[in-house]
Order: C-alpha cells, then structure tokens, then sequence
C-alpha cells in the first residue's frame, strides 16, 4: 500500500433543480439527477467525479450508475491511483457500456492523485492557461423567452450564444431571429443533436440565411452513424460543423480527420473518458480540427474538471461549459471562480478543488 493507493470509492445521488426545463432535439430534462463520486486515497486526499443522467444521450440512469459503483468498488479498491493511465484502461473491463460512470471515476481518480500531489489540475495537464471563457446555452424556446435570454445574456457579457436547433425548421429560424434580434453581434453556435438528416441540415443553413442569419458553428447535424450525411453538410453547408456524438473515442476522431467529416471535434469527457479525451485532442492538433468542449448537463463538479481539462491542454476554440448557470442551486464547495463567461483556476488549489457534501449514510 502507498499513500495514492485507493482507500474507498463512494457514490451518492446529486440532485438538482433547474431553473427551467432543459429540451434539445432528443430529449427533455426538468431537474438533474446526476451521480457524485468520490474516491479516497490512503494518505488521506480525496478526489470527485460526476456522472450526468440525460438518456438516450446516456446510456444511464442515476439508479444504474450508483449501482455499478458498487459493482466497481472490490476491483478498484487497493489499486494505485499513481498509475492513473493504467488504471483507466482497466475500467472498460468493469463498466462496459457505462462511459458517463467511467468517466466520472477517470475524473475522481485523477482529482484524487493531483490533490495528494498538491498539483492544480490544469497544471498537471499540461499549464497552458489558468482561464477559458464559455459560451451560454438557450434550450429550443419560444422566440419571445429567446429573445430574453439572449438580452440578459449580452448584458452579463457573453459574446457566444449556444442554442438547440432540430425540431421544427421554422421555429428554429423564428427563435434565431429573436436570438439575433436581442444580442446582434453574437456568435451563434446551433446544436441539432442529431436533429436532422443532411438534406434537412442543408436546408435549414439556406433558411437562415435567407433570413440573414450566418452561424459560427454547426454542431452534430446528423445522426452518429451517418458519416456520409455528416462529411456532406461539412463539404456543402459552408460553414465550420463540430462532430459530439459522432466523436466518442480516439477511433471516431481518427476517422474524422481523415476522411474529412467535420472541421471541429467536440470533447465532452463524460461521453469518452479522460484519457480517451487526451487522444482526440491530441489527434486535432495533429490532424488540423478546431476543438470544442462541451458537457451534458452537470454541476460545477464535472464542469470543473472540465475548465481544468481545457484550460491545461489549450488548444480549444470553442468552450461550451455553462450548464451549472442552468441549474437554481449550487452544490459545490470550491472549484473555479466564475465571472460571467470568464472563469479563472487557482495556481494554488490541487485539483480541480470542487467538492459537494457527504451524505451522513457515506460518512
């Protein structure tokens, strides 16, 4: 035994409201039930993860993923969080098919290791920055709630407005329109979510911008298997397309790059875990992609690995890590300082820094 070696791993329910129901093309979210993790080293550090529930984009619920966190404890427990590297490529073993649950361990066991170091996470990432700035998110809404929004959002500073897109075309453009309308020199990043099939998507950019909308990005148009459907609005939509849910491993971004899919690979650590995370950054900057990354709809736990995540390796054009600006309460204790869409990492803090309280069932 060591002092990074694991001690215990804990789970517990991490429940949320939010301030108004969260709908994207494939799903609708009221309030957040997500899953906390925590994993204790024998020396004493305590590290947190967070894994989101918003099915079908999981593949869990909050019941499963408190499940398999029991299921996890006697092959983790006793294993040296040292070799972090090894350790996540054993996960897969205990969790397949759970990747939201996997990552939330990959995320507390490296929390874990870089507080016992006294290492900021950012820094152990790789130092490039100790700030990101975030784009805010509008859910699919009537033009007039839009258009409010994105008044308030202006006001408080934000220059990128996120928006889901891909339900119904005309109320898409309508919402846009009011979007446009109230924060006139935004940059609009539309997220479809899979909304659309590529004559679909190509129609919708030619809508907007028969109503002299031209966005900055256009993020996941088609489903995850339609590599042809994905490459075609990438080669004819003229304008930068993100792949998230056709980018879930090193494989997809390898396959990206060199068939020339999308222009932007979208990180979302929850979707593939953060090593895997590592590769697919890595292969942009090889390959030529912009980055982007993203969250699903989490607390300031898992967006604040996240911010760390982005913040160390550098690199990412994009940052879409608003949601606890979602949520009517905070749980986390610590973690980044947020100002508006500016968020700064301290350069003394190891970790991520954030943690939530423990139930007393978990004490």
């Amino acid at each position: 035994m060591t002092a990074t070696t694991i001690a215990a791993i804990d789970a517990f329910p991490l429940n949320v409201p939010l301030l108004a129901p969260f709908t994207i093309a494939s799903a609708r979210l009221d309030h957040v039930e997500n899953v906390a993790i925590r994993v204790t080293l024998e020396g004493g550090a305590e590290g947190w993860g967070e894994v989101p529930s918003l099915r079908p984009v999981t593949t869990e619920d909050q019941e499963a993923a408190l499940g398999a966190i029991e299921w996890l404890r006697p092959g983790i427990v006793g294993r040296d969080t040292a070799s972090w590297r090894a350790l996540a490529a054993d996960l897969p073993l205990w969790l397949e098919d759970l990747d939201a649950t996997r990552a939330g361990v990959e995320m507390a066991i490296l929390d874990a290791v870089t507080r016992h170091w006294g290492v900021p996470l950012y820094q152990f990432l790789g130092g490039a920055s100790n700030e990101v700035t975030t784009d805010i998110t509008i859910p699919i809404c009537p033009p007039e709630e839009a258009a409010t929004l994105a008044a308030r959002y202006r006001a408080e500073g934000f220059a990128t407005i996120k928006t889901k897109v891909g339900i119904d075309l005309d109320a898409d453009v309508a919402m846009l329109a009011a979007i446009r309308g109230a924060h006139p020199d935004c940059a609009l990043v539309l997220d479809a979510n899979e909304g659309f099939d590529a004559d679909e998507a190509l129609r919708f950019l030619d809508a907007l911008r028969g109503a002299g909308i031209e966005p900055a990005l256009f993020e996941q148009p088609v489903v995850r298997e339609d590599w042809d459907g994905l490459g075609r609005v990438t080669r004819e939509g003229g304008v930068p397309v993100a792949a998230d849910e056709s980018c879930r491993s090193s494989e997809d971004a390898l396959r990206i790059a060199r068939d020339g899919l999308a222009t932007v690979l979208n990180i979302k650590l929850v979707k593939s875990g953060v090593v895997n995370a590592l590769e697919i950054a890595a292969i942009a900057k090889t390959g030529g992609l912009g980055l982007m990354i993203g969250g699903m709809v989490e607390t300031r736990l898992a967006m604040g690995f996240g911010v760390h995540f982005a913040a160390g390796v550098g690199g990412f054009e994009w940052i879409d890590l608003d949601t606890p600006y979602l949520l009517a309460d905070d749980p986390v204790t610590g973690g980044y300082v947020a100002n508006g869409p500016n968020y700064t990492l301290s350069d003394t803090v190891p970790g991520h820094g954030g943690s939530v309280a423990v139930p007393s069932s978990v004490m």
